[in-house]
């Protein structure tokens, strides 16, 4: 959960889910459904579907026992060496530093590196890893993320207050802000999506995306990214006929809202609709009609629920 997100985000999502699955056992035979439900609005979801799958690997190779070798341990889906170093440091004392963009940070103040090549991580890992020898790997660990994330700051380095202060090569420089050289951010595309809310009834229509894809296994409402020269309505009619092979009548227009990801951001626009033909899809996604009252009961992504708030304040139906 702690992968590219902050503490005070993750603890709700923790305590609901060790409370409700307080062992790898009731990991293990929880559908994914309901595992990205209570994880629903924390994002990056591989890192749910990746803790189960590494539960199950766990319970079927391992007996259930979480294995403590470096080499076994890197081998669970979802873990890498920062997660791995992270855990059997902590968790067993093993001397595996954990190189994190706050550790890294602090380290190269430290060391008085400018840049973070291959070779200066390399000496970075290094001298954590001289430091460990010493004991108490997992205290280290952690103290460094500590420091990175309170002290000393990509923008702002209280040297003043920072245990290194003495040994650190960039604290004796006039700027220790400047190590190692900050890297230029590029601005992140927006698209333009539309989707609809198709009834049938009392009921309208949600798919699931893929696995493999952004947000994989939760569900959506039919549509698309519009393309140039397109309007709304021609973009949602050609999205839905692709995605499900439906005809709709295309009818009030619901607002818009915008959400930011990591990576993109959009601006979605949903209309009501209805389907001219029949319920039966054209589609190889998984595919729903429900309820309002069932929404609870699914994960869908953070920007569907802005949506819903919408249509909570405007009424549900056409």
């Amino acid at each position: 959960m702690l992968q590219q997100t902050q503490v005070d985000t993750v603890m709700p999502y923790y305590t609901k889910w060790i409370n409700k699955y307080p062992r790898l056992k009731d990991v293990a035979e929880a559908e994914e459904g309901e595992l990205l439900k209570i994880w629903e609005g924390l994002g990056y979801y591989n890192r749910c579907r990746n803790f189960k799958n590494a539960v199950d690997i766990i319970m079927k190779v391992y007996s259930g026992k979480i294995p403590s070798d470096y080499d076994a341990f890197i081998q669970m889906p979802g873990v890498g060496a920062y997660i791995a170093s992270a855990v059997l440091s902590i968790a067993h004392d093993k001397p595996h530093p954990a190189l994190d963009g706050n550790v890294i940070r602090v380290m190269a103040r430290f060391l008085k590196r400018k840049r973070l090549s291959p070779f200066n991580k390399k000496v970075i890992h290094n001298h954590i890893r001289k430091w460990m020898k010493y004991g108490f790997p997992g205290d280290i660990n952690q103290a460094l993320m500590d420091i990175g994330s309170q002290i000393c700051k990509p923008n702002q380095a209280h040297c003043y207050n920072c245990p290194l202060e003495n040994s650190c090569f960039a604290a004796q420089t006039c700027s220790p802000e400047s190590y190692p050289t900050p890297q230029l951010h590029k601005s992140i595309p927006n698209y333009d999506v539309v989707t609809g809310v198709i009834w049938h009834q009392e009921k309208f229509l949600i798919l699931q995306r893929k696995e493999k894809n952004h947000l994989g296994g939760l569900w959506e409402f039919p549509g698309g990214k519009i393309k140039n020269g397109e309007s709304h309505r021609t973009a949602l009619a050609r999205e839905i006929k692709e995605e499900c092979g439906l005809k709709v009548n295309i009818q009030a227009k619901i607002g818009s809202i915008k959400h930011v990801y990591s990576h993109f951001s959009i601006k979605m626009t949903s209309f009501h609709c209805v389907s001219k033909n029949n319920t039966i899809l054209k589609t190889t996604q998984p595919y729903m009609w429900i309820k309002p009252t069932q929404i609870k009961d699914l994960p869908f992504p953070k920007a569907n629920h802005k949506l819903f708030a919408t249509l909570n304040k405007q009424g549900w139906h056409v």
